[in-house]
């Protein structure tokens, strides 16, 4: 009987399915169901192949592992040692020379962070450390320490130089790749597999971004994507087909806590040092997995309007508004 894959990216991940038969006009093949799993840049990368090598599929994982391990090295704001740490030390003293590589994935950051009038900023760390969400210590922090936040938050203290490959920040702030650097690995994971021959795949990070490489033996259309109700995941509000592109996820069911009655998510409008209130999930399907992710948050904290003018046509964009009745819609 052919498998059935399906993913939710807010609550459970279930591929419904164990190594299959496939019949083809001849002999039958065996054609096998590969699935593993690693825990590196804070979250859990699970990958799962379909083919008919075992060994090559194994060394497909392996390849794609390795990247991620890379990336962890190279993007961690944990490890003193890393590129991006190295930033965050020097570029208020001086330019800080950097990899082409984290260069341009700078240099797209500043982008998304100008496109979307600042609702997506990579300096946004300091109100997640008073909101208490960087050490599960969730409170509600006085003015006074958001409007001191708020002094060393701010997209425009970036500076590039395309000659010198430099940054310089020119206040102390500090970047943070939470907001890109799951996307940007599992696009560099899909790319490995792919060089590796890999034609049907899926590549998740925790729970919040995917990409699908072709498509399940089970179904030509693509990888068969739940997306389940904020208020209540027993229900599903819409079905996608996902075929080599890539959909994430951002919602108040990650991270949050109530105070006072009312609740109050990880999601940060880092142009007011608040939680966003009045959206409860936003899920984008894009190209590239990096696009995806990092749109997920303007379009959580601008809300429908902002985003049906705004969005490029090859997106798909599910948002769920935080009324008395949920209003969930697909923009146009």
């Amino acid at each position: 009987m052919p498998s059935v894959s399906r993913f939710f990216p807010l609550g459970l991940i279930a591929w419904l399915a164990t190594a299959t038969i496939f019949v083809s006009a001849g002999e039958p093949e065996k054609l096998l169901r590969l699935e593993r799993s690693l825990d590196t840049m804070g979250t859990t990368y699970t990958v799962t192949l379909y083919g008919t090598d075992q060994y090559r599929l194994d060394s497909a994982i392996d390849d794609a592992f390795d990247e991620a391990k890379r990336l962890d090295d190279l993007l961690s704001n944990y490890r003193p040692e890393s590129e991006w740490s190295r930033v965050n030390r020097g570029a208020y003293n001086a330019p800080v020379p950097v990899s082409a590589e984290l260069y341009d994935l700078l240099d797209r950051c500043l982008d998304y962070s100008r496109r979307s009038e600042g609702a997506f900023d990579i300096t946004v760390g300091p109100l997640m450390k008073i909101w208490g969400f960087y050490k599960n210590t969730e409170r509600i922090p006085h003015q006074a320490e958001i409007r001191s936040a708020l002094d060393r938050i701010g997209y425009q203290h970036i500076h590039l130089d395309p000659k010198a490959h430099t940054v310089r920040f020119d206040a102390p702030v500090d970047i943070d790749p939470g907001g890109i650097g799951k996307g940007y690995a599992v696009d560099r994971m899909a790319d490995i597999l792919r060089r590796d021959g890999v034609t049907s795949g899926l590549i998740s990070a925790g729970r919040s971004s995917i990409y699908a490489i072709g498509a399940p033996p089970s179904e030509s259309r693509g990888w068969h994507i739940l997306l389940p109700n904020p208020r209540d995941p027993r229900k599903t509000v819409w079905e996608i087909y996902l075929k080599n592109e890539s959909m994430s996820t951002s919602g108040t069911t990650e991270k949050f806590f109530v105070a006072g009655g009312k609740t109050y998510s990880h999601l940060m409008d880092p142009r007011t040092g608040n939680p966003v209130q009045g959206m409860l999930a936003v899920s984008v399907v894009a190209p590239k997995t990096l696009d995806s992710e990092a749109w997920t948050k303007p379009y959580f904290v601008l809300g429908r309007e902002w985003a049906t003018r705004h969005k490029p046509k090859e997106f798909q964009v599910f948002l769920c508004e935080d009324r008395t009745e949920i209003a969930c819609v697909s923009l146009p």
